[in-house]
């Protein structure tokens, strides 16, 4: 059987283009999550590498879908070559159980957990430069001022969450969010 393993690292991200590739890589399985490859425990990844059985190949698309080291990588493959499962990294080939193989597997892990280090290396340079300028704000921009937010709380007095959040454009969660930090202001005041 071919299974196909899927991940993105925020909820925000889809797994739409992931999924579909494995199927046309012929997985007959695909299971999916949504969390940071930094976090060892994926869950529904630890439930394909117990189902795994000798003849199945485990497919990714990307090398850095698969592990979060090389360390990580060399744990989990060694195992499911013993297994006899083979390994089908799509923009890599098949992985082969062979000393070849298994080299190039740990080269091409090393580099990507080289290219990795270096583009967070550079993300902590570049917020330390932008910390120095006095308008630094971490996370991302705000989408709507005060002034909005604040129209936007009056009129949930007479309508409802979803229909602000129609009329505004403003999500419901950002609408909660800005209601209990006001409800907390307001008995923090009184």
């Amino acid at each position: 059987m071919i299974y196909g393993y899927a991940r993105v690292s925020t909820r925000a991200q889809h797994l739409d283009a992931q999924i579909e590739d494995l199927k046309k890589a012929g997985c007959k399985k695909v299971l999916s999550e949504k969390l940071t490859g930094t976090k060892a425990e994926r869950p529904e990844f630890q439930k394909l590498l117990a189902i795994l059985a000798k003849g199945d190949t485990l497919t990714v698309t990307k090398l850095d879908r698969f592990a979060q080291s090389t360390s990580d990588a060399l744990t989990i493959i060694k195992p499911l070559f013993r297994k006899g499962v083979r390994v089908n990294v799509l923009n890599m080939g098949i992985i082969e159980d062979t000393p070849t193989g298994r080299l190039t597997f740990t080269i091409f892990c090393a580099f990507a957990e080289f290219e990795r280090d270096l583009i967070v290396t550079r993300t902590q340079e570049g917020k330390e430069i932008a910390k120095q300028r006095s308008d630094f704000r971490e996370g991302r921009p705000k989408k709507f001022n005060r002034q909005q937010i604040e129209l936007a709380l009056s009129l949930l007095d007479k309508n409802s969450y979803t229909k602000v959040s129609e009329m505004t454009g403003i999500s419901k969660s950002t609408l909660a969010r800005a209601n209990r930090a006001k409800q907390k202001i307001i008995r923090e005041v009184h």
